[in-house]
């Protein structure tokens, strides 16, 4: 009888090893797969909504009458630019929404909600529509830019003055390849603290024939 139990028991012991080898397997792949970073099919399908980003990663949250915003600039022609306004992230590279040029977000001012946004081409658009788009841009209502690649090849004296009358002190010196982003309100000659330059320098410029990155946040004003 012994004999005759003993090829089970084996059977059994091989099963169980067997067993235990799988799942030892299984959880060794899944903590690699949490320590390179590797995601599932599902998680790399392109985000269409925006991202939900607490007070825009502010340090302390907004008065009521304030909205949180922080706006990045693109580096060089390579990542994209990043608008988040009011808690979520509206335009950036994650979200396959920008492009060369200024990207830019319209709000209106009084109820927070974003009227429009997109890039205006200034490296390949066709400059008297890209005019005619901020020439639709209502007094009062929030501008939200950052520039990515280029923001000057279309550039033309009109644009610039379009945004002089939104609070930017700085769009009249913006040069090729320099980085710019600016917030402002239309239909306004108040100066804006919302913005920053980086010339392209090539003494100082931290990419090869490109200036740093530039960034603003802060609370801006629901109503002018």
């Amino acid at each position: 009888m012994k004999h005759r139990v003993a090829p089970y028991a084996a059977v059994i012991v091989v099963l169980v090893v067997t067993w235990a080898i799988s799942h030892d397997y299984i959880r060794i792949q899944l903590r690699a797969r949490k320590l390179w970073g590797m995601k599932s099919a599902e998680q790399f399908k392109p985000k269409v909504q925006p991202i939900t980003s607490a007070e825009c990663n502010l340090s302390g949250s907004c008065p009521p009458d304030h909205f949180a915003i922080h706006v990045r600039s693109g580096a060089a022609n390579v990542v994209g630019p990043k608008i988040c306004f009011d808690g979520k992230t509206i335009m950036s590279h994650v979200l396959n929404n920008v492009g060369p040029g200024l990207n830019i977000v319209v709000v209106n001012s009084e109820n927070g909600a974003v009227d429009r946004c997109g890039y205006l081409n200034m490296k390949d658009g066709v400059p008297e529509d890209i005019l005619a788009y901020l020439k639709e841009i209502k007094p009062g209502e929030i501008v939200i830019v950052a520039s990515f690649d280029d923001a000057t090849t279309k550039m033309t004296k009109e644009m610039r003055e379009i945004f002089v009358g939104m609070g930017s002190a700085l769009i009249e010196s913006v040069s090729y390849r320099d980085n710019w982003v600016f917030a402002g309100r239309g239909g306004t000659a108040s100066r804006s603290s919302f913005e920053k330059r980086a010339a392209n320098d090539d003494a100082s410029n931290v990419y090869d024939g490109w200036p740093m990155a530039v960034e603003v946040g802060g609370c801006f004003p629901r109503s002018s």
